[in-house]
This record gives C-alpha cells, structure tokens and sequence, in this order.
C-alpha cells in the first residue's frame, strides 16, 4: 500500500502526539500516581508507534514501543514513574522529534541511533518489574488480595494478554462467582484491530455484537462509549460469561474483518473467593425486597450497560486541515476585493452629483460586507498563541536541571490570538527571553535565600490583546538588571563614551542590551552569553511591525513587554500627504492629530520640540526624512502625535486626507535605504502610496 499520500497528515499528527507526550510527562514527574495522565501518555506513545509501523518508520515504532512496555507497567501498577524515568522518556521524545525533523526533510529517519534511549528503558522495566516480583512472592499466601488470584507471576503471562491486568469491581466479580457456580465460562480477551482500520468505533461494534450471540458482556475497557466514539488506540479487552471455550470465542471475534489478532484464556477465582461471594450475594438478597432482588439477579448484562453515560458523549471534531498555502491564497483574494471597492468608492466621490442615491447605498453595503469579510478571514488565520508556549514548560524544566537553579515558569493568556504569519515567527524571540531570564535574570537558591526570596525562582509569560495589537510580557523575579554595570561596560568596550554615560536615561542605557554582541556576562555557556539574544529578539519583532521595551528594578526582577500588531496583511490606516505626495500611517501607533502654530514649536539643543498640554514631544518633518520637496510653511501646521511604548513624537504632515483600510504589499528590494517604509498599498485610483513605520522614529 502506497502511504506517501499520508505523509503531511502523519507529520501533523505526529507533532500533536509528541506536544501532548511532552506535556503530560511534565505533570507525571510533579504527579507519579495521577491515573488519567499515565492513560494519556500511554495512548499517545501507543498512537505513534502505530502511525510509525503503518508509514514503515522503524527506528521511531521500536522506540515508541520500547516505551510502551515501560507506560503499560507504569499503567497497570507494576512499577512507579520515577525522577529517572523521566528523564529517559524525555530523551526519547528529543530522539522522536529529531526523526520527525529528518523525515520533514528528506523522507527518511536519517542516522540518529536510540541504542541507548532503549537499554535505559529496558534496564527500568527490569527493576521495576524485579521489585514487583519480590513484593509479590512476599505476599504470595495472603488470601484476602483484591486483585485476580489467576495472577501468580507477571511473566508467566503472554504481554498481548491485557484483560489479565483490568481492575475488577466487586459487582463485577459477584457476577463471575455466579456464573461459576453455575459451571459457566469466564472468558478475558484482548482483541488488536490493524492499524489502518478507518472506523474503529463500529469495528469494535460488530466485534462485540459477535461475542454476545455466544455469551454475556459484563465488562469492557475501555467502555462502550469510549469505543463508540473512538477514543480508544487499536487494541480493546473484554469479558464474557459464556459457555464457549476460548478458542471459540478468539475465532468469533477473528471472523470480523480488520481484526489483526486476538489473545484470550480462562479468568478463574479461587474457591474461596467464589464462596464469599456467593454468600455475599444470598446476604443481598435477604436486605432487599423479593422484587429488586429478582431484578439483580439476571443483571449479568445490564452491569455493563453504557447506556447511562449517554448524557456525556462528546461532541464530534467539527475542524478541518487546511494547508496554510491554500489561506494565503483567499486573503489574496480579499484584499484584491478591498482594492476593487476602495476603487468604486473613489471613482463614486468624484460623480456624486450625477449617481443615484440608490448606488451610494449599494457602495455603503458592498463596504460593510467586505470588512466582515476581511475580519471572517482574519478569524480563519488566527491562531491561539499556546501553539507556540506550549513547548516553554519543558524548555525551561531542562534548563533548571542544567543550570541546577530550582524555577517554575507560570504562563497566562495562552488562548490570544495572533495572526499565522507572526506565530511562526515569535518562538524564537520568546526563547531567547526565557533563556535570558533563566540563566542571568534568577539567582542561583543559596543567594535567593540570603536574600529572603523563595528558593524556587518564577518566570512568568503573559499575553493580551490591546486593541490590535498583542502584549506579551516576559517577566522574573530575579535580581533585575545591573544599569551601572551595563553603562561601565559599554563604555569599556567603547560603545558609549563616558560623557555621554554620564547623560544617559535608564531607558538608554536598558536599550544598550539590544545592540549587536553586548553582552555583559562573564562566561560563555550553552545557554546564553554571546550577545546575540537580544539583538536577534529586537531584529525579529521589529520586522514583524512590533516593539520591545524592558523594565527593570534591581533586586526585584526584569519585564519584556513585546508590542505585536494582530495581523500582517490589512490594516487600518491614516492616509495623509506630504509634498504632495500620498503616505499611510497604521492607525495603531497614532494617538492624536494636532492642528499646531508653528510659532509653538521650540528648538531645545539643536532639536524641535513641542509642549503639548505639559508634554515635551519631540518633532519629527518627515519631508526631511524621505528627501521630498519643501512647501512654504504656513501658521499653522498638522502634526500626527504616535507613541512607541511610553515614548511620543510628533510627525509633521501637510494635509489629511482620511480613514482607509490598506492592503499591505511587499516591495522587495525596490527601496532598501531606510527602514521607515515598511510596504506599500494599491489606493483606490490605481495610485500607490508607501506605508511608513513610524516605530523606527521614534
């Protein structure tokens, strides 16, 4: 069977797996004995292991089922998940993404050996399971043990027998001592489905439809829901009261297609427990009335009958893969539709006199319409911002094993949205950040100590939105930001001369960490240290139309605040003129327009400035920057006030023409000189007017 088709769907799902892998085993190292997360990781690791086979990916099916082995023992209560366990099963997923990066890239798992990822987990499972064993020959004459007393020595048992390692309730064994007494066949099987089975839910339906027509259901795990709505891997077990043998039963279930193996034997109880519960059940009899009893007594099927948790069942998966390639292309589209309307609305203001009323209302509709459409686009392309953090936790647990500096890391507002273009890019920048503030920004636990801190240092990773942007806050509680060494050192290494550190803000000497290879660490270690973090953190979100400021207060911890628009592609804008010529300013950095004398604006050493309403704003003329021709400056002139951050500055403008919603267009390398303009738009007459980032201003 040809599986190249499933390709990106393996890869997609594969990535899902080893994302819930990670963060499940994350919560299994704080919490050894939560059942529910040991389910999870098991399910996970049986998935890829069965994705894996079916592509033909050995070395990532032997490795997922290596630690399979270890999750089934961990699972059904035969050894404990350990610090070191751990620490192997992480190991594992870094070989399992390493696999997953060779195949992304040519197809194959490349070279990468797991030898000893494997002999770690085997070793475990042998200690575990050894340590199972002496409890177990110690407790090998106590006759009032819960579990099956069938169970004398795990190893004697086949591993594919499942159904030997299921709890049974003691509702579950009053009806097998029952049926025993009455010389009737208890019957466990594990039944395996192949791999490439499509609707396991009505397989397993058919299956169990089968087993019924010789026998009595009275247990199934998972349960009948979780196996009607698929939420179980390719393997399910049962018993059956029946007066089949085993062999029968395996060849019923056997018959149904798609099923690739089935293991099944005799479940026996000892005498004495037949005895007790038989009794147990006369006893029942006796408190209840004559007609719940006759009710219990033939109750042998109703046990398991899943009926009752119908009120539950989940709601079908209503999402659907779409290539990102095939988004782009409608957003395209969009905005060539914006570019249609803002064209009709152009060329309508001109006709004014001679259109009807009735073609101004179809224009204001068509208008209303492509927003929503633009905005339903937009919608389509957002993406929650935990696809990215998601991976932090993990990253930042390693870090506190490798840096030996006890740290949580404490994350909110995981469900903002932002735009799939900036997603793909922000983890990098995100990374740095943490790194920075795991390896610089904490103290190590002896100096957190003397210093009347938790020993466990905090980072935290906050996002929000702020009307269209996004605000993400990496922040610690860590000793903060040395400014006087900063400034000590920069003047040392000849970046700022000392007259100019003597008048330096603390905001200057902040943005001094963002210059290329300034760092003020001592040492070079894997983590940090070669100055190039922060520059690469500044680089990357300023090309994606953001911003970063830093905060710090020594002593008390450090906070990056990222400043990141929501989308990339259309945005609101002021269209104003300067030199007769048509620019366009994002709405989202404008504060106010000020209509100013040109009298009020001062010229404070060698600068212009204006005091507006008791703030000092710097003045920008931007027909001096983008070297357009003077106009004769009237008494009066316009000034856009925009913000970056806490900083303001005032942009001289000659006229202002409006409100307009722009399609962001690329211009290559046509204009490579400065970094004000950032792109350019199509305006409604055919015109095109370059869009201006004032954030590199100010």
């Amino acid at each position: 069977m040809d599986v190249s088709q499933y390709l990106e769907i393996f890869i997609d799902e594969t990535k899902e797996h080893l994302q819930s892998l990670n963060e499940h085993i994350l919560i299994l190292e704080k919490e050894p004995e939560n059942e529910n997360t040991i389910d999870e990781i098991f399910r996970a690791a049986h998935s890829l292991k069965g994705m894996a086979g079916t592509m033909g990916y050995k070395k990532m099916q032997r490795l997922t089922h290596d630690m399979e082995n270890v999750l089934s023992e961990i699972r059904n209560g035969n050894m404990k998940a350990t610090s070191e366990l751990v620490d192997v099963l992480f190991r594992g997923l870094d070989a399992l993404e390493d696999y997953l990066a060779s195949i992304q890239t040519d197809g194959t798992e490349g070279d990468l050996d797991s030898e000893d990822i494997i002999n770690s987990l085997n070793k475990i499972l042998d200690i575990g399971l050894g340590k199972i064993q002496s409890d177990a020959d110690e407790n090998t004459s106590t006759p009032s043990s819960t579990d099956d007393s069938s169970k004398p020595d795990i190893k004697e048992y086949n591993d594919k027998e499942k159904f030997r390692y299921l709890k049974i309730e003691e509702h579950e064994k009053k009806a097998m001592a029952k049926a025993m007494s009455l010389d009737l066949n208890v019957i466990g099987l594990t039944i395996y489905i192949q791999e490439y089975c499509v609707l396991k839910g009505a397989r397993a339906y058919m299956i169990n439809r089968s087993l019924e027509e010789h026998g009595e259901i009275i247990k199934l795990h998972p349960s009948a829901q979780d196996l009607e709505d698929e939420k179980y891997d390719f393997d399910y077990s049962v018993y059956v009261i029946t007066r089949e043998t085993p062999e029968q039963l395996k060849s019923y279930a056997m018959s149904v297609s798609e099923v690739k193996e089935v293991v099944a034997d005799y479940i026996k109880l000892d005498d004495d427990e037949i005895q007790r519960y038989l009794e147990a059940i006369k006893q029942d009899e006796t408190t209840v009335s004559a007609t719940k009893a006759s009710g219990d007594s033939g109750d042998l099927k109703g046990k398991s009958n899943p009926t009752k948790k119908q009120p539950t069942k989940a709601v079908a998966n209503r999402s659907v893969r779409v290539d990102i390639e095939k988004l782009d292309v409608l957003m395209n589209l969009v905005s060539e539709l914006i570019i249609a309307k803002n064209s009709l609305v152009s060329s309508s203001s001109s006709l004014h006199e001679v259109l009807d009323v009735s073609y101004f209302d179809q224009i204001e509709y068509l208008e209303r319409v492509t927003t929503n459409l633009h905005e339903s686009v937009m919608k389509v392309r957002m993406v929650p911002i935990e696809s990215v953090v998601n991976r932090f936790p993990r990253m930042i647990r390693d870090l506190s094993k490798s840096l030996n500096k006890p740290m949580e890391l404490y994350m909110t507002g995981e469900e903002t949205e932002l735009d799939r273009t900036v997603i793909d890019e922000i983890g990098d920048p995100l990374m740095h950040l943490l790194r920075n503030a795991a390896d610089h920004g904490l103290e190590d636990k002896e100096e957190r100590k003397t210093t009347g801190k938790n020993p466990v240092g905090s980072i935290y990773l906050d996002a929000y939105q702020d009307g269209n942007n996004v605000i993400i806050e990496v922040r610690d509680d860590g000793k903060g930001i040395d400014l006087e060494k900063i400034k000590n050192k920069a003047v040392e290494r000849g970046t700022i001369t000392p007259e100019q550190a003597e008048r330096m803000t603390d905001k200057d000497i902040i943005d001094i960490l963002f210059m290329p290879s300034f760092s003020t660490s001592e040492n070079v270690t894997d983590v940090s240290g070669r100055g190039v973090g922060l520059d690469v953190v500044k680089t990357k979100i300023e090309a994606l139309g953001g911003d970063i400021i830093a905060k710090t207060k020594l002593g008390e911890g450090s906070n990056f605040i990222i400043s990141l628009p929501l989308t990339l592609a259309i945005i609101q804008s002021l269209m104003v003129t300067i030199s007769q010529e048509k620019y366009a300013l994002p709405l989202g950095n404008i504060q106010t327009v000020e209509n100013v004398r040109s009298k009020d604006i001062k010229n404070v050493n060698g600068k212009e400035v204006l005091n507006l309403r008791g703030n000092v704003i710097p003045i920008i003329r931007l027909n001096e920057i983008l070297e357009c021709d003077n106009i004769q400056e009237a008494d009066e002139i316009l000034v856009v006030i925009v913000k970056k951050g806490e900083r303001y500055a005032g942009m001289v403008i000659d006229d202002l023409l409006g409100q307009q919603e722009i399609v962001i267009k690329s211009i290559g390398k046509y204009i490579d000189n400065h970094k004000i303009v950032s792109g350019a738009t199509i305006l409604g007459n055919g015109e095109v007017a370059l869009i201006l980032d004032v954030n590199s201003l100010i």
